[in-house]
């Protein structure tokens, strides 16, 4: 007769995988980390930053040999110090709304939103964290250029009817408000990518949006005009940076709570179609 005895199989084990969690931080991190590594990036914060200091340089200038002549053109017949170093502002918007669109659409015509949504299932924490790190870059390329395009431009213009400092009244909540504006533009530009899921349908969305429409509104009759401009977004920005108001124009406060609701109304719709809708 035999004995069976049973003995005991040391349990198997596993290494222990370290357990990683989506966090907001880390999707932050990881489209901050993508944003840089983009050469598009560099170059069209480079075109922005340099539109905004030539094109505000060359107007400050302008207005100095005009004085200097006396044949002053009527565009800048009442410029200041600060609407001259603001004048590069329309054609930097659309650099920094341009690589705002690219930051988003650019995934989808790469196929790379896959992979992105894959590693974050939630997927909104992936629209708020490009908003967030993009329109925190473009608020500090706005921010600087229009500091150093005052501060090379009212050299300049020293000694003319626009000379101002920046103890002046105003000049800093223009300044400031400058790059806020073209922050939230490009925070604008980002959620139209997402919205539209198309680099060539953001961009043109982003340029009548900001360039046509306000052309448009003009053919309207003036009662129409006054009461629709103001609330239009590139007018309505504009506001916030502006030194003078009159009754056709909105105040600083009031124009930067337009503008809001303009990024919040884009980002509502990128959201709302990123979490409704496939990939």
């Amino acid at each position: 007769m035999s004995t069976l005895t049973a003995t005991a199989e040391e349990p198997r084990t596993t290494p222990d995988r370290p357990a990683y969690r989506v966090t907001g931080r880390r999707v932050l991190s990881s489209e901050w980390a993508k944003l840089w590594s983009l050469r598009s990036t560099w170059i069209t914060l480079g075109l922005g930053l340099l539109f905004l200091v030539a094109f505000g340089l060359i107007a400050a200038s302008r207005y100095k040999s005009g004085i200097g002549s006396g044949h002053i053109d009527r565009d800048f017949a009442d410029s200041t110090a600060v609407s001259l170093s603001l004048f590069g502002t329309n054609f930097a918007q659309l650099a920094l709304g341009v690589l705002g669109v690219l930051v988003t659409a650019g995934e989808y015509s790469t196929g790379m939103i896959r992979s992105t949504l894959a590693a974050v299932p939630r997927r909104l924490p992936v629209l708020w964290s490009k908003a967030a790190a993009f329109g925190l870059v473009a608020l500090a390329v706005g921010t600087v250029g229009a500091f150093v395009t005052f501060l090379i431009g009212k050299g300049i213009v020293s000694g003319t009817p626009a000379a101002m400092n920046l103890s002046h009244a105003g000049v800093m909540q223009s300044l400031l408000g400058a790059g806020l504006y073209l922050g939230l533009v490009g925070v604008i530009g980002t959620a139209l990518g997402a919205l539209l899921r198309s680099v060539a349908g953001g961009i043109s969305v982003l340029v009548a949006t900001l360039m046509l429409i306000p052309g448009l509104i003009s053919l309207l009759p003036t009662s129409w005009q006054n009461d629709i401009s103001p609330y239009l977004p590139s007018n309505a920005g504009e506001s916030m940076f502006a030194l003078t108001h009159d009754s056709t124009t909105l105040s600083p406060g009031a124009g930067l709570l337009v503008f809001l609701c303009w990024t919040a109304l884009a980002l509502g719709g990128a959201a709302y179609r990123l979490a409704r809708t496939d990939v």
